[in-house]
């Protein structure tokens, strides 16, 4: 009885020195919803981009450029003698204006009030296109962009104003460009 109870003890041991095995989570996700997401923006896109493309082609006698970065804009008064436009680091001076696609006005110049942003080193909340578009422009200029709701308000749109997902345009006139140092 003795040596049954040793070996019982020592079986107990044995067992009990086992090491943890880790748990397995219950879900596993396979990214579906990142992917789900990515083709649902690419069908915006393309919808918000035939309707962009469908209004310019309204405006047979507004000469409309396309940007590298996924806007459209047309010059509302134009400097040909100017050269410069502003660089990293500089500092803008600008109104702007939004504006829905079919013209209601969203928010004024006089909401937003003159504006000054350091070109790329701004943490200024200013919608990706305008700061991009910022950099097309020469003093004294301005420009009507239009742009897609990525490069606008985006998922969140403006409370009460712009809902999720909408194109605007903006006009936007460059008031001054002051030169850094580093420039």
């Amino acid at each position: 009885m003795h040596k049954f109870s040793y070996v019982l003890l020592l079986l107990m041991l044995v067992v009990s020195c086992k090491s943890p095995e880790a748990r397995r989570p219950e879900q596993r996700f396979s990214g579906s919803f990142i992917k789900k997401s990515a083709e649902r923006n690419k069908e915006l896109y393309q919808k918000e981009e035939a309707f962009i493309t469908q209004l310019i082609a309204q405006s047979p006698d507004t000469e409309f450029e396309s940007s590298p970065n996924g806007f459209w804009y047309f010059y509302n008064s134009k400097d040909t003698l100017a050269t410069a436009v502003p660089k990293k680091g500089d500092v803008v001076t600008f109104t702007y204006n939004v504006k829905d696609l079919k013209g209601a006005t969203i928010l004024t110049e006089a909401d937003n009030g003159l504006q000054h942003y350091k070109i790329d080193e701004s943490n200024q909340e200013l919608i990706s296109g305008i700061r991009d578009g910022l950099k097309l422009m020469k003093e004294g200029e301005t420009i009507t962009f239009i742009f897609p709701s990525y490069k606008a308000y985006g998922y969140y749109g403006i409370e009460e104003k712009l809902a999720t997902n909408t194109p605007i345009q903006s006009t936007v006139t460059l008031k001054s460009i002051e030169t850094t140092e580093n420039n």
